[in-house]
């Protein structure tokens, strides 16, 4: 391995804080493509909580966002996610199997890490 390899290996961008300006500024950066869905969520999410009196939609707003900054900060990790959620397209059984147990296993090591490890 490469020190070029290895270096991208690693996350593109620092983990953010979890707060609207660093979430914003993360998407932009590592999903820009996903801004749209960003702001519509953030909208939805923010009359969420004041019809419902509660920072608790907020708060999964924040988490919800960490992890697609965290999966996609990582570029061998995203592109895992995306090849595992192209597959669950395929007439193979096992192919959508593993496809689900590959997107699992993404998915919930980027909550641990946006949850603190």
């Amino acid at each position: 391995m490469t020190a070029q390899h290895a270096e991208h290996d690693g996350p593109i961008i620092p983990k953010p804080a979890l707060t609207l300006p660093a979430l914003r500024q993360a998407v932009a950066t590592v999903a820009p493509s996903r801004l749209t869905e960003f702001f519509e969520d953030m909208q939805n999410t923010f009359v969420q909580a004041g019809d419902e009196g509660s920072v608790v939609p907020i708060r999964m707003f924040y988490r919800r966002w960490g992890v697609v900054v965290e999966i996609e900060r990582h570029p061998q990790t995203a592109r895992r996610l995306h090849d595992a959620e192209r597959s669950m397209d395929s007439e193979d059984a096992d192919v959508r199997e593993q496809a689900i147990r590959d997107i699992g296993e993404v998915v919930r090591a980027a909550h641990r890490e946006v949850e603190g490890g």
